[in-house]
């Protein structure tokens, strides 16, 4: 197992660290990152046999969707067709909520195999620098083997060993809880998790946008 590499700034995760994890992504490998609510497991949607590796190392079926993780809503929106319900819950962006949408012509097909892509923006200082290291999305999912509970520090996510690189992280924990998932249209509550059903369903009724 690789040494433990030290704490870092939430503000400025280590630039090294990073460009390696970067590279390891780009290579076809897996990451494990931190993130607001529990830890994640990134692939490349560009890198050769990334997404592949990232669906073996979990154990997942692979018809199962996997979820978009944005460095922010603007890229996120543009991945799903233009709907004042996105638009308007993208107001909760970055946060704890994930929104599986109608794919966009913008949405790789791989990304979205049954038509629609599940979009996230990650509330956390080195899952979105991560992202914007690596251009603006990752293919993600949560640091668990499938039907195993999701790691929620990163002594969990270590002990999957999973990852090809476990980035720290940075004395930020995660909360544990994972984010809510919420299918549109309709807003049907797929998973319950940080966002409640009460505060997405009001947020539409006010129909608020960001400008």
């Amino acid at each position: 197992m690789p040494e433990h590499p030290p704490s870092i700034d939430p503000a400025q995760p280590l630039p090294d660290l990073l460009a390696h994890a970067v590279r390891v992504l780009q290579s076809g490998g897996v990451v494990a990152y931190p993130s607001e609510t529990v830890w994640g497991l990134a692939a490349h949607p560009d890198a050769p046999g990334g997404i592949g590796r990232l669906v073996e190392v979990k154990g997942r079926d692979p018809l199962k969707p996997l979820q978009v993780s944005c460095v922010d809503a603007r890229t996120a929106c543009r991945l799903a067709h233009r709907d004042e319900a996105l638009l308007t819950l993208a107001a909760l962006w970055p946060g704890p909520l994930t929104v599986v949408a109608r794919a966009s012509d913008h949405c790789p097909p791989a990304l979205a195999p049954d038509g629609h892509v599940g979009l996230r923006v990650p509330d956390h200082p080195v899952a979105r620098a991560l992202l914007a290291a690596v251009g603006g999305m990752l293919v993600t999912t949560s640091c668990n083997v499938s039907g195993h509970a999701p790691a929620a520090t990163e002594a969990d996510a270590r002990a999957t060993g999973l990852a090809d690189v476990v980035l720290p992280d940075g004395g930020v924990p995660a909360a544990g809880l994972a984010s809510t998932v919420v299918r549109l249209p309709g807003a049907a509550i797929v998973r319950h998790g940080s966002v409640s059903a009460q505060e997405i369903h009001a947020l539409l009724a006010r129909g608020h946008r960001r400008p």
